[in-house]
């Protein structure tokens, strides 16, 4: 009797074990192949540094705006490449005969982010990866704030930058639900924006913290 006991709790194991790695096994196959496209779009405060200095000229308000493909390729976690239209650069104030002047620098990219992510619990992510980006447009401006009045705006320069730009993007998110989501991230900028710098003088990078709304399909 006692070996019968034995051998029916041996076997009782083995099929309990049996069973929770099928169920495990399908469960990370169905993960895995769970593929999911998205929107999302928010705002920049963007800045650009010298050398990755912390000592920039002045931050500016922008957008970004774009698609997404969440790629799970593990337990936890997942590959998300994005394409955003995305809008980096710099402002500053100062203040002549009593009129508040601010320069602006607009640079304009079709930024391309591929974000590996890793999930703490099912809705809230931390993220790291590169960041690929393609210069569409540059303009500066020259405005009296305290009237409202534009006293100059350059045409597009782009020409005179470096039309590819690399970034390292560090972030997180947290989905409200299993369709929208708030995403955050800090994109420090690798590359200098100038096309031909002199050798005496530093770079000058793109910096900026990103703030938004995600929504998958």
């Amino acid at each position: 009797m006692k070996k019968l006991i034995l051998g029916i709790a041996v076997l009782s194991t083995s099929l309990a074990f049996a069973q929770t790695t099928t169920t495990t096994t399908t469960t990370r196959t169905t993960s895995s192949s769970d593929v999911r496209f998205g929107i999302k779009a928010g705002m920049n405060v963007s800045s650009l540094s010298n050398d990755g200095t912390l000592e920039d000229q002045g931050s500016k308000i922008g957008f970004n705006a774009g698609l997404f493909a969440n790629i799970p390729v593990a337990q936890s976690f997942s590959i998300q490449p994005e394409v955003l239209y995305s809008q980096y650069g710099d402002k500053y104030d100062d203040v002549i005969a009593g009129n508040r002047i601010s320069y602006a620098r607009h640079h304009d990219y079709i930024a391309v982010p591929v974000m590996f992510q890793y999930n703490f619990i099912p809705n809230l992510y931390v993220e790291a990866g590169p960041e690929f980006g393609f210069l569409v447009n540059a303009k500066n401006k020259l405005k009296n704030e305290t009237n409202n009045d534009v006293i100059n705006e350059s045409g597009d320069y782009k020409d005179n930058l470096n039309g590819f730009n690399v970034g390292i993007g560090l972030g997180a998110g947290y989905y409200f639900t299993d369709n929208i989501g708030l995403t955050a991230r800090y994109v420090a900028g690798v590359t200098d924006i100038a096309k031909d710098r002199p050798g005496n003088s530093d770079a000058i990078r793109n910096n900026t913290f990103q703030v938004g709304l995600a929504f998958k399909f």
